[in-house]
């Protein structure tokens, strides 16, 4: 019986935390690009917290089942990798800003390969109209910019180019965890094959494109905390103690604040311009996001019975039965659920108007 339960005042608290977290970091390597490659920086803050994930493994007593998974593993370990050494080489051409929004595109190429490979993961109306708005401000991102708007437009694009391929190596990790072995072991597991595997791949980049070098000062050890205790370790450990506690859904929609929090800290903190052309592709981009992942729960009539429930009331001959209806309670859109009590006293049967969704997760 699945008993994890709607998001509450600790879940959003949380949740907003986490959202500020992982926006920051994007930031914080590229404030630290002078002192230290963000490639190097990302490598080191894997070994790191490998070391903390198989600590708390072990305190466990967890075991890795090297047998049944080190192929899913070995996979899943080098998009890791691949996906920050794009986002590590990325920052050296584009802007954190730019690059938490392309980066937060998996969930686009998450939702194409699964439903290719998954029929339970067919993809619904609204999901196909997520990915069309999500690639039509792609489009307005890449295309829309003025080349006086940067002093090396060409670079800034490649770096927005990686920015985007980091998100599809994060969307393809998230379609092998789902088709393999690793569907069903401990996170703690999974999380320990991506940052060995990012801790090896960084490294040897780092070493081999002569970026293995750091100037040791304060707000560069001040980074490599921040990034290998609170971002890779205990971070994801509290967004796994969250998806065994809430629906995934409400906490997915949630995530999606990252992207505004790594925009507006991008540009606070770093006075990174926001071009025009770039803010109006990411709007449609972000609404792209947040449909292709809560579309499946929103089906074509559903949408419809939303629409035609604001602009109908009810016939003259149901107003005699108004008496016996009482309400259920707020809608996500605003309006009124009723339910008819039918017999009175207990067992009442709730018929509820159109606009309200159902529970099932």
């Amino acid at each position: 019986m699945d008993t994890r339960k709607a998001l509450d005042g600790q879940a959003i608290g949380l949740m907003l935390l986490l959202c500020l977290v992982w926006g920051l970091q994007q930031v914080a390597l590229k404030a630290t690009a002078a002192e230290i490659a963000p490639i190097f920086q990302i490598a080191l803050r894997s070994g790191v917290a490998a070391a903390l994930v198989g600590l708390v493994m072990l305190l466990r007593g967890e075991r890795l089942p090297l047998a049944a998974t080190w192929r899913a593993g070995l996979v899943v370990g080098l998009l890791f990798g691949l996906e920050f050494l794009f986002v590590g080489e990325g920052l050296r051409h584009t802007s954190a800003s730019h690059m938490v929004v392309f980066l937060y595109t998996a969930p686009i190429f998450a939702a194409l390969g699964l439903h290719w490979k998954l029929p339970s993961e067919r993809l619904g109306a609204a999901q196909w109209l997520g990915i069309a708005l999500a690639f039509g401000g792609l489009a307005l991102a890449f295309l829309g910019r003025s080349t006086g708007s940067s002093a090396a437009p060409g670079n800034v694009l490649w770096g927005d180019f990686l920015g985007l391929l980091a998100g599809a190596a994060w969307g393809a990790t998230t379609v092998v965890i789902r088709c393999s072995r690793l569907a069903t072991a401990p996170a703690t597991q999974t999380l320990l094959y991506q940052l060995l595997a990012a801790f090896v791949l960084l490294l040897a980049a780092s070493f081999a494109t002569g970026q293995a070098h750091f100037k040791p000062t304060p707000i560069l050890w001040g980074s490599l905390l921040f990034h290998s205790v609170v971002v890779s370790f205990a971070s994801f450990l509290l967004w796994f103690w969250l998806l065994r506690k809430y629906l995934a859904s409400r906490l997915g929609v949630f995530s999606f604040m990252t992207p505004l929090f790594g925009m507006a800290l991008g540009a606070w903190l770093l006075q990174e311009p926001i071009e025009a052309s770039f803010l109006i592709g990411a709007v449609p981009v972000l609404l792209g996001i947040v449909l292709v992942s809560v579309g499946g729960q929103i089906s074509t009539h559903r949408i419809f019975a939303m629409v035609q429930n604001r602009f109908t009331t009810y016939p003259r001959q149901d107003q005699r039965d108004a008496k016996n209806r009482i309400p259920c309670g707020p809608n996500p859109d605003h309006s009124q659920g009723l339910r008819t009590v039918q017999g009175g006293g207990t067992g009442d049967h709730c018929s509820r108007a159109a606009g309200q969704p159902h529970t099932g997760h």
